[in-house]
C-alpha cells in the first residue's frame, strides 16, 4: 500500500455479545466508513457459548450476528465495506459457513476469511505435558492441579491474520478469540501496508481499537460526567479514523446521540487495563506515550503512541464450571436493620447445607423517619454457592422461605426464590507463542499459518500478567501495610512525577505538577467534584481509572491519591494489593485492585460482579481538597466542549 495514503475509517458497532442489535446497519448506512468491526468476545463470554454449543455442537458462535449483518449485507457488498468481527467465538468456520449460507440464499456471493488457531482446550494436556504448567495469573497455581475440569481454553490472537485476509480480498473476516484491539490494528495493518515492527504505527492502532472496542462507552456510555452529554438515550457508535503514521482521530458519525470528547477517549483509554504497559499479541502499547487533543465537535486527536515488541507469550483464557449457585434478596424496613440484618444470618448460616458457603451483603441505606416505607427500607442480598445443585437449589429456597413467619419483623423478599444455576470460573494463564498455531482461512479455502510478530523485548520475558516486569514501575503496597508508613515500592516521592521510559526505567516528565493554594483550608467535597472515573473487571481483579482535567487537579490528585488513601476511600480493598500507574499525558492514574472480584465475574458473589460501579462509588467518597483545585476542576468542566 501507498505509505501515504488517507488514513482508513473502522468502526465499531459491537462492544459485547447482546449490544445494540440496530448497530451493525446504522454503521453501515451512517456515513461513509471502510471496515466495520464487531466486539462479542468478553471474557465471560466464552462460557455461555461453550454452553450453546454443549446443546448443539453445530453452534458456538455469536447467534446474533447472521440476523445483525443480513439486513444490509447488500449494502456492504456494493460500498466495498469490509467486515471484521470476532463473533466466532468457539467456532470461526461454523460462523462462515452460515454466513455464507445466508448470502446464497439472498443471491449474494461475498468473500469471506475466517482467522483460527485460537483453541487450545484439546491440546491442554499436550502442552502442560510438555512443561507448560498454564499457571494462574494471579496465583501462580498450575491448572493440573486445580481440580477443574476446562470447557474452553482460547489463546489470544493478534491481527496479522486480519490483515491477510483483507489482502486476499476477503470481504467478511470471521475470527474467534483475538484480542478486542486487532479487530482495529488488523484492518490498519493491511490499508497501511504495515511492517511486524512498525511497533509505534501499530501501537498508535491497538490504542484506537481499545478505545473503540467497546462501543459506546467511547461516546458517552457510563460516562461519570454524564449530565454534560447530549442524546445519551441512543448513543452514536465510535469511528477511528487510523493514519498512515499510527495516529488517529475518534468520531462518530454526524447526527447521531452522545459525544465524543477528549474525556469520553480519556475514560476508554484507562479502562481495563493493567497499568502503563498495554500487551497485546502484536505490539506492546506505551499507553503514559499517548498524548489527547479536542481537534473538533466530535473529534479527538491521539498521538504520541510509542510501541515496543509484544510478549513472547500468549494470554490463554480458560473456562471452567466451578459448581452451583442461588441467590434470594430480603427487605429490611424500619428500625433495628443491623440486628434484622444479623438474626437473618445466622437463622441461614445455621441451616446451610454440607459444603455450601454464603455471602450477605447490604444493599442501600434505610432512611430515618422516612417519608415512604420504600425509603425507610434496604436490601440484604443472600448469595450462596456449594457443589451440589440441590443443596444450593431447593434446600437453600426452603431454607429462606421457611424464615418467613419466624425471624424479623417485616420480612419479605423482592421476588419467589429460584432454582440453582451453573457458574463458571475463569483461568487467566500463558503459554508460548511458539505453541499456538495462528491461521487464516482464506476466502478460496486456502489455509495459511500466521507468522508471529518478531523476538519480544527482553523486559517482556515474565510470563505473568501482572507485576512492575510487565506493566513498568508499579506502586504495590501489600496488604496490611500500616497507612502513613511512607512511599510503597516504586512510588514516587509527592515532588518528583515519575512515569514509565521506553524500558520500563523511571523519567521525570516535563509536566510540571502545580502545588495548588497552600495557604487555603481545604474543603471537603466528593471526590467527582475533581475527577471523573471509569471502571471494570480483569478476571478477578478490579480496575479503576481515574483522571482530571486541569494540571492544578491533576497535580492534587497525583498526591493525594496513594495506594493508602485509595484503601481508605474503597474500604473492600482493605486485605488486598493494589498496583498504582502514572499517566500524566492523560492527567490519569490507574489502579488495579488485586481480588476484589474474587474468581471472576461469572463465580464472584459480589453484587457488581464486573466492577462497573465502583468507580462512581469512588467518585461519591468524600475528599479534602484545595479550594483552587476545586474552582479549577470546575472551570475545565465549564469550557469542556
Amino acid at each position: 500500500m501507498d505509505a501515504a495514503r488517507r488514513p482508513v475509517r473502522i468502526a465499531n458497532a459491537s462492544g459485547f455479545y447482546g449490544d445494540r442489535h440496530t448497530a451493525f446497519a446504522e454503521m453501515v448506512t451512517g456515513g461513509e466508513v471502510d471496515v466495520v468491526t464487531g466486539d462479542y468476545l468478553a471474557e465471560v463470554t466464552m462460557l455461555v457459548l461453550a454452553k450453546g454449543r454443549a446443546r448443539d455442537p453445530e453452534a458456538g458462535y455469536a447467534a446474533s450476528f447472521p440476523a445483525q449483518l443480513a439486513p444490509v449485507l447488500g449494502a456492504v457488498l456494493d460500498r466495498g465495506t469490509k467486515v471484521v468481527v470476532n463473533a466466532g467465538g468457539l467456532n470461526p468456520r461454523g460462523l462462515a459457513a452460515r454466513l455464507t449460507t445466508l448470502a446464497d440464499a439472498a443471491g449474494l456471493s461475498p468473500r469471506v476469511a475466517c482467522v483460527t488457531g485460537d483453541d487450545l482446550l484439546d491440546r491442554l494436556g499436550e502442552l502442560q505435558a510438555a512443561g507448560h504448567p498454564l499457571a494462574h495469573a494471579e496465583r501462580g497455581t498450575p491448572l493440573a492441579g486445580s481440580g477443574l475440569t476446562p470447557l474452553t481454553a482460547n489463546a489470544y490472537l493478534g491481527g496479522w491474520g486480519i490483515a491477510r485476509a483483507l489482502s486476499a480480498g476477503a470481504d467478511i473476516v470471521v475470527c474467534g478469540r483475538v484480542s478486542d484491539a486487532a479487530l482495529t490494528a488488523g484492518p490498519a495493518a493491511w490499508w497501511h501496508g504495515w511492517a511486524r515492527d512498525d511497533w509505534d504505527r501499530l501501537a498508535g492502532a491497538v490504542a484506537a481499537g481499545h478505545v473503540i472496542e467497546c462501543g459506546a462507552q467511547a461516546t458517552g456510555g457510563n460516562y461519570s460526567s454524564f449530565l454534560e452529554l447530549p442524546g445519551l438515550t441512543r448513543p452514536g457508535f465510535p469511528i477511528a479514523e487510523v493514519a498512515a503514521d499510527g495516529g488517529a482521530v475518534i468520531t462518530k458519525h454526524p447526527g447521531t446521540g452522545g459525544a465524543v470528547t477528549v474525556g469520553t477517549v480519556t475514560a476508554q483509554l484507562v479502562y481495563e487495563i493493567q497499568g502503563t504497559r498495554y500487551l497485546n499479541p502484536d505490539v506492546t502499547t506505551l499507553l503514559d506515550t499517548v498524548t489527547l487533543r479536542q481537534a473538533g465537535p466530535d473529534r479527538v486527536e491521539i498521538s504520541g503512541t510509542r510501541g515496543a515488541p509484544p510478549p513472547p507469550f500468549a494470554k490463554v483464557a480458560i473456562t471452567a464450571l466451578g459448581g452451583y449457585e442461588n441467590e434470594i434478596t430480603l427487605v429490611l424496613t424500619g428500625r433495628h436493620i443491623e440486628e434484622k440484618a444479623a438474626l437473618a444470618e445466622r437463622a441461614v448460616r445455621e441451616g446451610l447445607g454440607e459444603g455450601c458457603s454464603a455471602d450477605f451483603q447490604r444493599v442501600g441505606t434505610a432512611a430515618p423517619d422516612a417519608a415512604d416505607q420504600n425509603a425507610a427500607s434496604c436490601l440484604l442480598r443472600v448469595a450462596v454457592k456449594g457443589p451440589q445443585e440441590k443443596a444450593v437449589g431447593r434446600a437453600f429456597s426452603g431454607l429462606v422461605v421457611g424464615l418467613a413467619l419466624g425471624s424479623y419483623p417485616g420480612f419479605y423478599a423482592t421476588g419467589t426464590p429460584q432454582g440453582a444455576r451453573s457458574y463458571g470460573t475463569y483461568w487467566p494463564a500463558t503459554v508460548p507463542i511458539t505453541e499456538v498455531d495462528h491461521r487464516v482461512v482464506l476466502p478460496d479455502g486456502t489455509v495459511e499459518p500466521v507468522p508471529w510478530p518478531p523476538t519480544a523485548d527482553p523486559i517482556l520475558t515474565d510470563p505473568a500478567l501482572t507485576g512492575p516486569a510487565l506493566t513498568g514501575p508499579t506502586v504495590r503496597r501489600p496488604a496490611g501495610s500500616p497507612a502513613g508508613s511512607g512511599p510503597a515500592l516504586g512510588e514516587p516521592p509527592p515532588s518528583e512525577p515519575a512515569v514509565e521510559g521506553r524500558a520500563g526505567r523511571p523519567t521525570v516528565s516535563g509536566r510540571a505538577v502545580t502545588p495548588g493554594d497552600a495557604g487555603n483550608s481545604p474543603v471537603r467535597v466528593p471526590l467527582g467534584e475533581v475527577a471523573d472515573a471509569r471502571s471494570g473487571d480483569k478476571g478477578g481483579n478490579a480496575n479503576l481509572g481515574l483522571w482530571a482535567r486541569d494540571e492544578e487537579s491533576y497535580g492534587w490528585m497525583r498526591r493525594a491519591l496513594t495506594v493508602d488513601r485509595l484503601r481508605e476511600l474503597l474500604p473492600e480493598a482493605a486485605g488486598l494489593p493494589i498496583d498504582r500507574h502514572e499517566l500524566p499525558n492523560l492527567r490519569a492514574l490507574n489502579f488495579v485492585v488485586h481480588g476484589l472480584l474474587g474468581e471472576g465475574a461469572t463465580a464472584t458473589s459480589r453484587f457488581d460482579a464486573q466492577a462497573k460501579a465502583l468507580g462512581e462509588f469512588v467518585l461519591s467518597r468524600l475528599v479534602e481538597v484545595p479550594p483552587s483545585a476545586v474552582l479549577a476542576a470546575k472551570a475545565a468542566r465549564t469550557s469542556a466542549p
